[in-house]
């Protein structure tokens, strides 16, 4: 499914409302002048509020496991606004909330 490529600056938040952030962006590709994320970077979470009653934790990091199919940076797919990620160690999702809209993958 088509949708804009997340970017370093890019809001991207846990189920939770902590703040997610790609580990490792793309310096030498530049999305409204900011690094593209790409699927094998985990993205980190900060400021999880979750605080579960089995004792798991709050939301830590993140892997996205569905990206582009059609755009690569470096050999490795970039992240898309539509696409999957999981939390760790809550296995619930990020919510992309805001980024750059002109520049669309597949």
């Amino acid at each position: 499914m088509p949708g804009p490529i997340l970017h370093a600056g890019a809001v991207v938040t846990c189920a939770h409302g902590g703040m997610a952030t790609p580990s490792a962006p793309m310096p030498r590709v530049l999305v409204s002048a900011m690094p593209v994320a790409t699927l094998p970077a985990p993205y980190l979470v900060a400021g999880c509020a979750f605080v579960p009653p089995a004792g798991n934790g709050p939301c830590v990091s993140a892997q996205w496991t569905i990206g582009s199919v059609r755009v690569l940076v470096s050999g490795q797919p970039v992240v898309l606004a539509t696409g999957l990620a999981t939390c760790v160690p809550t296995a619930t999702p990020l919510l992309p909330v805001s980024g750059q809209t002109r520049v669309l993958a597949t």
